[in-house]
């Protein structure tokens, strides 16, 4: 990912991540290649949390509930819940002024989904892949995709 921002023409401001140690990583790791700051890790951008089902196999999954493990209620936060958390996030980065500045933000597929799904409600809900590229533009009354769940970068990398 660092490399694809290094190549692309867009230019980014700054950079925030979950707290979470995998995401902080990756942000320190496009933070020093891209040459921006990275700005403090945020507690809203964590991964759902899954309740019971955190930390455990399929395998485990299967055992303790059954094979409809997932339509039970294990204490997981809900989609609501989630999107909620992050446009928090996000409706506090405006409030700051920071709406206005180019931010690259490093997070979880789950949040990821649920975030946005919450700037733009007519996107396809669908599987975020791992390690892939949506951009988000602030419009007056909403925001715009201008890319959205892109992993050409990897594509590159196969052929390399």
């Amino acid at each position: 990912m660092a490399q694809r921002l290094r190549r692309d023409d867009e230019r980014w401001d700054a950079i925030v991540a979950s707290d979470l140690s995998r995401a902080d990583e990756t942000a320190n790791i496009i933070a020093q290649t891209l040459g921006i700051p990275q700005l403090p890790g945020d507690p809203r951008l964590r991964e759902r949390y899954f309740g019971e089902i955190e930390g455990t196999t399929e395998e485990e999954r299967l055992t303790r509930w059954g094979a409809d493990w997932r339509s039970q209620n294990r204490g997981q936060e809900t989609d609501d819940v989630l999107r909620g958390r992050a446009m928090a996030f996000v409706e506090d980065l405006v409030a700051q002024g920071l709406d206005n500045r180019r931010i690259l933000v490093v997070t979880h597929g789950s949040l990821l989904a649920q975030l946005l799904k919450g700037l733009c409600a007519e996107l396809a809900d669908k599987l975020i892949d791992n390690v892939s590229l949506s951009i988000f533009e602030r419009e007056p009354e909403r925001w715009k995709p201008l890319l959205h769940n892109c992993t050409l970068h990897l594509d590159d990398l196969a052929r390399a």
